[in-house]
This record gives C-alpha cells, sequence and structure tokens, in this order.
C-alpha cells in the first residue's frame, strides 16, 4: 500500500508509541485520523507539528472501552475523509496487577480497552474496508502476549487475545484485507516501573537493549507500506525477547 494520501485511524495516537507511529506515518504522506481519549493537549500538540511539518492529522476524542463510541468513532472518520485505508488498533491499558490482588474492575478495563476495543473496532472498520476491497489493520499487541509477565497477567492475557484475533480476523477479512500484528518488548517502559524491572525487562532481550517508539513505528509502516503480500503475521519487535 502506498501511504500517500491514504486514510489511517490510530487510536492512541496522541502520546507514547502511539504519537511514534502518527509521526512516522505522516512523514510517508497518510493522512491521519488520530484517535484520543484524555490527552487533549497532547493531541492538539501533535496535531501542530505534524502540519508544521507538512503533514495531514484530524483529531477525534472518544472513550474506546464503550461500544457506543466506536460506532460513533468510526461514522465520524468516515464521514470526514469518505474512506478508511488503514487501521493502527494502539490504545490499550497497562500497569501491574500482581496475583491475589486483582480485582474485578481492572479485569474488566484490561479486557474492554485492549481486546473487546480491538474487536469490535476492526469488525466495523473492516465492513468499510470489505466494501472497498481493500485495507489493512495492524494490532498492538506485546511480547508479554507469548511470555506472560507474572505481575501484569490481566493485560498479558488481554494481549494474547489481540494475537489470536489477529489471526482469526486475518482469515475472516480475506482477500481484500490484510491483518498484522507487532509485539512490542520493553519499549517507552512506564515510570512507575522500578530500576530492577527495568534491568530484568532489558536483560531478558537478546540484544540486552532497550527499544524506541520509533522501532514499532517503523514495524507499523512496514507492514502497511511493504507488506503486501503478508496477513495474519506477529510480528516482534523485542530484541529477541521471543526467543531468549
Amino acid at each position: 500500500m502506498n501511504l500517500q494520501d491514504k486514510i489511517i485511524l490510530v487510536t492512541g495516537g496522541a502520546v507514547r508509541v502511539g504519537r511514534a507511529i502518527c509521526a512516522e506515518l505522516a512523514s510517508a504522506g497518510a493522512d491521519l485520523a488520530c484517535h484520543y481519549h484524555s490527552g487533549a493537549d497532547a493531541a492538539k500538540q501533535l496535531k501542530e507539528e505534524i502540519r508544521n511539518q507538512g503533514g495531514r492529522m484530524q483529531l477525534f476524542r472518544g472513550d474506546l472501552s464503550k461500544l457506543e463510541t466506536i460506532r460513533r468513532l468510526t461514522g465520524e472518520v468516515l464521514e470526514k475523509f469518505g474512506r478508511i485505508d488503514g487501521l493502527v488498533n494502539n490504545a490499550a491499558v497497562f500497569y501491574k496487577t500482581p496475583l491475589g490482588e486483582v480485582t474485578g474492575r481492572e479485569w474488566d478495563e484490561f479486557f474492554n480497552l485492549n481486546l473487546r476495543a480491538v474487536f469490535f473496532l476492526s469488525q466495523e472498520v473492516g465492513r468499510i474496508m470489505l466494501k472497498q476491497k481493500e485495507g489493512a489493520i495492524i494490532n498492538i499487541g506485546d511480547a508479554g502476549a507469548l511470555q506472560p509477565f507474572p505481575a501484569y497477567l490481566p493485560y498479558s492475557i488481554s494481549k494474547a487475545g489481540v494475537v489470536f484475533l489477529t489471526r482469526g480476523l486475518a482469515k475472516a477479512l480475506a482477500p481484500h484485507v490484510r491483518v498484522n500484528c507487532v509485539n512490542p518488548g520493553p519499549v517507552m517502559m512506564p515510570e512507575a516501573m522500578s530500576e530492577k524491572e527495568r534491568r530484568h525487562a532489558v536483560e531478558q532481550t537478546l540484544l540486552k537493549r532497550q527499544g524506541s517508539a520509533r522501532d514499532v513505528a517503523l514495524a507499523v509502516r512496514f507492514l502497511l507500506e511493504g507488506g503486501n503480500y503478508i496477513t495474519g503475521a506477529v510480528l516482534p519487535v523485542d530484541g529477541g525477547r521471543h526467543i531468549k
């Protein structure tokens, strides 16, 4: 897919890895529909930065844990642009949940945003892409989907669901829509992580170093732009952690 003038919807695009994905795709000439939830200031700043660099981006706000928001978001993007060529399911929540302390509210929060929203947004956008007879969906998983983090089990399980969902969507939306997944490793680790936890995460990689948000963004760009014969794949961007 040549990204020039293509309409790409990125969820959670205002901050962290999502921000890097938006910047990278904008540099490739894509027209971006950037979804955000609470980071209004960051979203507006990113829009201004991309515009100053000659890129194009529109902002869409909403809580993707609510199904009505997913339908509204899809409709608003379609009304604004007339089509959706690519979807990057990046929005997610991540925090520590030690076994024995996990609450029902926390479980629901992980699954409502990290997995349920990915399914229903892909379903909505997938219908549009099937009518267009072309499109690509990129899901952002995690290295923890394959080797679960003991202190982050609900998160890891939700991301394992994203990996399985990727393969199912690839079959259900073939042959016109490609669906792939990027599994980041230790990239932009949360500030709440201790130094010991950070060192351990890096030690689990073969390359013995932390990755960058742009590493993930470049993988997303490759799967959109250069992966025309790739679907149902899970691409690790984890410094080799998946075979450690």
